[in-house]
């Protein structure tokens, strides 16, 4: 299955689908990072790596339509069959959705539905919330609305910043994403509605419902 990851940023979930690939554990390929910023720290990983890096600036396009038009054509004229946004920091449109229908995948650092959006460790932390996560889904028309495939839980002490936070939550980012892209390589999601199954998983035991079963 070939696939593509979009990021603006770092590109650590990137780099994790990318070991899941060359580890042998994930049934597929990454034809191409995008990127809405030309020098994202993402990018000279992907180079790294030998995979093709498509950067676009937004600024170009006359909207985000536009834009996300052009990306279809991109993605279909290279056989993508999965997309992992993987700290994007656009907002996907519609014309994206529909292109790619039930095969856009986001992870979030939150359990949602609570704390959509941005500055989510901050926003829970000052809500006061005693446990926190972070969570894989499936990209709808809203903002982080999409049906859940996985979720993972870290507790929140005392005295965590938004750092320390966000630091427990990325090491449980680091495995869901790419078990949730196994999954889908590997033909076993099932979707009925807002409710997704994975065919043979586990969902009895935290911190990881689903349980990871390779990462």
């Amino acid at each position: 299955m070939k696939i593509a990851v979009f990021a603006s940023g770092r590109g650590t979930n990137f780099e994790k689908i990318a070991d899941g690939i060359a580890s042998g554990k994930i049934a597929g390929e990454i034809a191409l990072l995008f990127t809405d910023k030309e020098k994202a720290p993402a990018v000279e990983k992907a180079r790294k790596r030998g995979i093709k890096v498509v950067y676009l600036s937004p600024s170009k396009f006359e909207n985000r339509e536009s834009y996300d038009k052009e990306i279809v054509k991109i993605l279909k004229d290279t056989g993508v069959e999965l997309v992992c946004l993987a700290g994007y920091m656009r907002i996907v449109t519609p014309v994206l959705i529909d292109a790619f229908k039930c095969r856009i995948l986001n992870i979030h650092p939150s359990l949602l539905p609570a704390f959509p959006g941005l500055n989510v460790q901050k926003k829970a932390i000052e809500y006061g919330v005693k446990v926190s996560g972070v969570t894989v889904h499936i990209v709808d028309t809203g903002v982080d609305t999409g049906p859940v495939v996985v979720q993972a839980v870290v507790p929140v002490s005392a005295d965590d910043t938004s750092e320390t936070l966000s630091e427990k939550i990325l090491q449980w980012e680091h495995r869901i994403y790419p078990q949730a892209v196994k999954w889908f390589t590997d033909g076993r999601v099932k979707l009925a509605g807002r409710k997704v199954l994975i065919e043979e998983a586990f969902y009895d035991k935290l911190p990881v419902v689903p349980a990871l079963e390779d990462f």
